[in-house]
């Protein structure tokens, strides 16, 4: 069931349903906003709804959470079955539904941006105000166990990460 907030936005609204369409959407937006593409690895994402008069987007997915570890930074994140942040670009804010681990605590991340001054990194800021940098690289699709690209090319990332590059070149 979706939230307030989202129901508030769906009007006006791009709304896609089904797993392999929202993933497709969601990593459209994120190129869009100049986001790395793999920063979403959801699972079973059932509804996929960007609102851009107001900047809104929202992910649905199956399960009550998923929890996912970017290995090339060894953090681990958790996505509620509800994600929501308003968007612009370079940057998610007021994000609902993303935590992080750290050390032994859940941090809800807030925002998500990538530096004017620093292109390549990706910086996350907590409801805590901590914030902490990772390369952009950590989060392109294929490049971390399980994610969609890899998993559908039998486990070959760098086979996925070629594709892409082919893509951009085209």
């Amino acid at each position: 069931m979706a939230s307030q907030a989202i129901e508030i936005h769906r009007a006006g609204a791009v709304v896609v349903t089904g797993d392999a369409a929202c993933r497709k959407k969601s990593v459209e937006l994120l190129e869009e906003l100049g986001l790395p593409r793999g920063l979403l690895p959801m699972e079973d994402i059932q509804e996929f709804g960007y609102n851009r008069e107001t900047g809104f987007m929202w992910l649905l997915q199956g399960k009550k959470k998923v929890e996912h570890t970017f290995k090339k930074i060894k953090q681990t994140v958790s996505y509620a079955a509800e994600v929501t942040a308003f968007v612009e670009n370079g940057k998610l804010s007021k994000i609902t539904g993303v935590k992080t681990k750290e050390l032994m605590l859940w941090l809800s991340v807030v925002e998500v941006y990538v530096p004017e001054a620093s292109p390549e990194k990706v910086t996350f800021k907590t409801g805590t105000g901590l914030s902490d940098s990772f390369d952009a690289a950590a989060f392109a699709l294929g490049g971390n166990k399980g994610s969609p690209d890899e998993t559908q090319n039998g486990g070959h990332a760098k086979t996925s990460v070629c594709l892409v590059l082919k893509e951009h070149t085209a």
